[in-house]
């Protein structure tokens, strides 16, 4: 298929633009533009995928390009977004901008071109603490950050467009994922590039909330699933690996791997509100089983295991941990 990817230049979106390379797939790629006209992580890919995407700089945010853009396509893949909790508490209109008004200014563009195919980008985070486990789709949604608030309103606005105008959209729903390439101001990259920089006294947020973690080709493989079935329009499926370890745990897993006997310190200002930390994520995956036939390759303790030993790996290299500023906390 002609496929247009957004936020192909993020953690995900990077993976996710090789993986639809290597499937088959004719890759339009949307990286955010800047000045530097760097293409984010897909300078980091492998030039032979590279060379078979064409990569477009520009915003979500400008429907007029949008439209362009989605013109000709047979099917939109939608990353987009801003992402990080804590800085969507300083700045909440700017996560609206992007990820409620750039999500529908790709759905008109798509209703107009007629795309064969929508997959749209959610989070668990939109589930908020839960509320039973495991957590499954018709689970309460708990806008506990603006973050979070703001993609539920652009995961209701894609079910706008399919119950009111038929668009065949699908919302994934990832939880937790993790791996090579990941922003510092996620808990595992923290954890790892704290350690790797020779740090005794890791600072990290709260340690007992726990989360359902899926290594990055898992998550990639599901994507694709989604794309290539003819099932699951109007529908959200998770994407979760059906397991939860605490970030304590987690600590110590990666602390284990690495060799060090570093001990874990709750920085306050990586807490979050009281009343906006999600405690626990535990996802029931099996409707992506049903519908695409995805489950993940790396499940349980020991797959766990495997996606950090592979992350450790890749974050260790000099070349790469020299892009974290370990001194810093990222928001």
């Amino acid at each position: 298929m002609k496929v247009l990817l957004t936020g192909s230049d993020g953690f995900i979106g990077s993976h996710l633009a090789e993986g639809l390379v290597r499937a088959g797939h004719e890759v339009t790629a949307l990286v955010i533009y800047n000045s530097l006209d760097s293409w984010g992580w897909l300078d980091s890919a492998p030039k032979e995928v590279t060379s078979q995407m064409r990569i477009v700089a520009g915003d979500v945010r400008d429907p007029a390009q949008m439209m362009e853009l989605v013109r000709g396509q047979d099917a939109v893949v939608h990353l987009a977004a801003l992402i990080a909790i804590p800085f969507s508490y300083h700045a909440p209109d700017l996560y609206v901008q992007t990820n409620v008004q750039g999500t529908l200014n790709l759905l008109n563009a798509a209703r107009v071109a007629g795309v064969s195919r929508f997959i749209h980008t959610s989070t668990s985070e939109v589930y908020g603490t839960a509320r039973y486990v495991p957590m499954d789709e018709a689970h309460p949604l708990q806008g506990q950050s603006p973050y979070s608030a703001s993609k539920i309103g652009a995961d209701q606005m894609v079910n706008a467009f399919f119950t009111s105008f038929g668009l065949p959209a699908v919302t994934v729903r990832p939880f937790n994922t993790f791996g090579p390439r990941q922003s510092a101001r996620a808990v595992i990259p923290t954890i790892i590039s704290q350690l790797a920089a020779g740090k005794q006294e890791i600072m990290l947020g709260a340690l007992e909330p726990t989360r359902d973690f899926t290594y990055v080709s898992d998550t990639v493989g599901g994507f694709i699933a989604a794309l290539e079935s003819d099932k699951g329009a109007g529908e959200v499926v998770n994407l979760g690996v059906s397991f939860e370890v605490s970030i304590g745990d987690t600590f110590n897993t990666i602390a284990t791997i690495m060799g060090s006997s570093a001990v874990a310190t709750e920085d306050p200002q990586r807490v979050r509100p009281a009343n906006s930390e999600v405690e626990r994520l535990f996802s029931n995956n099996s409707k992506a089983k049903e519908l695409f036939g995805w489950q993940p390759e790396l499940a349980g303790l020991g797959g766990f295991a495997v996606g950090l030993e592979r992350t450790v790996d890749w974050f260790t290299k000099p070349e790469n941990l020299a892009r974290y500023r370990v001194d810093t906390y990222v928001v």
